[in-house]
């Protein structure tokens, strides 16, 4: 984005991923994914931590699954969930500040 301007599809997927990480479960939900032993989780390891329905909890699965946010597999009953590090990385990629020149650091500005 600092580089050059995103274009219209880039910023749709962008925004899709970021509209779902403004619910402050699915941002929670993504974090206990990650830092899951083995960077996976079963569903029935993250309905616990929350005071929501199982249904909703993958209501809210589902949406960070569609945002490319996340992978699943049906094992069994259960479906495990993992972080897609490709995602996390084009988010940080547009995230990451650029250095600003020493004549626009913050310190001179004032």
């Amino acid at each position: 984005m600092v580089r050059e301007p995103l274009g219209e599809e880039a910023a749709v997927d962008l925004a899709r991923m970021f509209k779902a990480l403004s619910d402050p479960v699915r941002l929670r939900l993504l974090s206990l994914i990650a830092s899951h032993e083995g960077g996976e989780a079963c569903v029935c390891d993250l309905t616990g931590p929350f005071d929501v329905s199982q249904p909703t909890i993958s209501h809210h699965l589902k949406v960070l699954r569609e945002a490319g946010l996340v992978g699943s597999e049906r094992r069994g009953t259960w479906v495990y969930y993992w972080v897609l590090p490709a995602a996390l990385a084009r988010l940080s990629s547009l995230l990451r500040a650029p250095v600003a020149p020493a004549a626009m650091t913050p310190e001179k500005a004032g």
